[in-house]
C-alpha cells in the first residue's frame, strides 16, 4: 500500500524536524505495509473480498478464524516516533486537531504492531468546545476548563454541529479508512456523558469526584440536566464519525466505575443508553463497545444497556465476566450472550516474554473462539517497552484455538 497524498504531506512537512527517523520509518511502513497484504491475500482467497475486517465481524460475534486484537491508547507516548513528532507538535491539540498528524499518530501503531483496528487519535474532550466549554490541556496536569456548578453556568452549553466543531475528525477518519485496507477497521469512540460531567464539573481531573457528586447529591436536576445536554451532543458526535468511515464506536464512561450501583443507574446507564440506542436507530450494523475501568460490580449493568461488547478491565476474570454477561443479557430479553473485549492488564507488558504469552493465552481460551476482541484491561503505560507491545500482539495474532 502507499501513502496517500494527504499522509505524504504530512511526513515531508514533518520530516524538517526528523527526517532520518521518517525516512526509516517509511521503509519499514512499506515492509509491514507488504506484510498486511499478502496476509489479506491469503485469507480473502476463495472468499468474498467485500466482508468486514475481522475485528468488525468479531465483535458482532460472527465465526472468525482468529482472535482480532487492538490495545486501547495504542497511539501514542509509548511510541519513540510519537514522542519525536512532539517536538514539532508540542501541544496535545495540535496533534490531534490538524488531521494529517492525527493520521500519521493514528497510523503508527498499526504500522509498527499489524494490529486489527487502528483508532481515532483523539481526546473524549474533543467535542466539549462544539457544546460551548473551552478547555485547555496542560501536559503535566491535563484536561482544564471553567467548572459548570449552577444553573447559570448551564447556560454556556449548547448543541454540537459536528461539522463545525471537529471538521479535522472527519478527514482523519477519511484518510485512515484509505490508508489502513479493508482487513483492519477504523475505530470511533466518544466519551459518556457521566464521565464527560466529571470534567466538567470538577474543571480539571479528580482522584476523589468530590464536586461531581456533591452535585448528584444536593442537586441531582442539575447534574441530570448536564448529562441530558451532553448525551443528544455526543450521540449525534458519534453518528459523525460513522457517517465518515468509523465502523465501530467504543464509548468510554471510565469514571462511572466510581459510583455505586445505586448512583450507576441514576447517572451513568441511562445515557450510555440514550447514545448507544441513537447509534443503532441510525447505523444497526455498527457494533457498540462499552468501557469502564474498575467496573467488576457494574458488568450486569453494563450489559443490561445492551452495548454489544463490553470491555472489561483486568480485575475480571475473563471466563466469569463473559458468563456475567450472558446471564444479564438473558434476563434483560436480549438477544445472544454478547461480546467481550480485553483484559489483559497493562502491567504484564513489563514482564519478560514467557509470562506475556502465558497470560495472554490464558485470557485467549477463557474468552473463547467467537464474540471476544483481544485487549488490555486499560490504556497501555507510557513507558511499556515497544518490543512487548509488538510481542503482544504476535502472540495473539498467531494463536489458534483447538477445534
Amino acid at each position: 500500500m502507499k501513502f496517500s497524498a494527504a499522509v505524504l504531506l504530512c511526513l515531508v512537512g514533518i520530516s524538517s524536524a526528523f527526517t532520518p527517523s521518517l525516512n526509516k520509518q517509511v521503509s519499514s511502513s512499506t515492509a509491514a505495509f507488504s506484510t498486511v497484504q499478502a496476509e489479506t491475500s491469503a485469507n480473502s482467497s476463495g472468499k468474498d473480498t467485500t466482508q468486514d475486517p475481522l475485528l468488525i465481524r468479531a465483535a458482532r460475534g460472527e465465526k472468525v478464524d482468529r482472535t482480532p486484537v487492538w490495545m486501547m491508547r495504542q497511539a501514542g507516548r509509548h511510541i519513540k516516533e510519537y514522542r519525536d513528532l512532539c517536538k514539532k507538535y508540542p501541544t496535545f491539540r495540535q496533534r490531534s486537531e490538524i488531521p494529517e498528524v492525527a493520521v500519521e499518530v493514528s497510523l503508527q501503531p498499526w504500522r509498527n504492531y499489524q494490529t486489527d483496528g487502528c483508532i481515532l487519535f483523539s481526546d473524549i474532550l474533543t467535542p466539549l468546545p462544539g457544546v460551548g466549554l473551552e478547555f485547555t490541556i496542560d501536559e503535566k496536569v491535563g484536561p482544564v476548563m471553567e467548572p459548570i456548578r449552577s444553573y447559570d453556568d448551564l447556560k454556556k452549553m449548547h448543541k454540537i454541529d459536528p461539522s463545525s466543531a471537529a471538521p479535522f475528525v472527519a478527514e482523519t477518519l477519511k484518510i485512515l479508512r484509505e490508508e489502513v485496507g479493508p482487513e483492519t477497521a477504523v475505530l470511533g469512540f466518544v466519551g459518556c456523558p457521566y464521565t464527560l460531567a466529571t470534567y466538567i464539573v470538577e474543571g480539571k481531573t479528580s482522584k476523589e469526584y468530590l464536586e461531581i457528586k456533591k452535585m448528584a447529591f444536593n442537586e441531582p436536576d442539575l447534574l441530570h440536566s448536564i448529562l441530558k445536554n451532553l448525551a443528544e451532543s455526543i450521540s449525534d458526535y458519534a453518528l459523525y464519525q460513522i457517517e465518515n468511515g468509523a465502523q465501530l464506536i467504543q464509548i468510554f464512561d471510565s469514571w462511572a466505575g466510581h459510583l455505586s450501583p445505586r448512583d450507576y443507574d441514576e447517572f451513568a446507564a441511562p445515557y450510555q443508553k440514550m447514545i448507544l440506542n441513537k447509534i443503532k436507530e441510525a447505523h444497526p450494523e455498527i457494533p457498540t463497545v462499552t468501557y469502564i475501568k474498575h467496573s467488576g460490580a457494574l458488568i450486569e449493568r453494563v450489559a443490561a444497556t445492551g452495548v454489544d461488547v463490553v470491555s472489561l478491565d483486568w480485575t475480571v476474570d475473563m471466563a466469569e465476566g463473559r458468563e456475567r454477561i450472558r446471564k444479564s443479557r438473558e434476563a434483560n430479553g436480549l438477544d445472544g450472550p454478547g461480546g467481550v473485549q480485553g483484559n489483559l492488564d497493562p502491567g504484564i507488558l513489563y514482564a519478560n516474554h514467557d509470562t506475556i504469552k502465558e497470560r495472554t493465552e490464558e485470557i485467549l481460551r477463557k474468552a473463547g473462539p467467537t464474540g471476544h476482541v483481544m485487549n488490555l484491561g486499560h490504556g497501555i503505560e507510557a513507558t511499556t517497552p515497544e518490543e512487548n507491545a509488538k510481542f503482544f500482539v504476535e502472540t495473539v495474532r498467531n494463536f489458534r484455538h483447538e477445534t
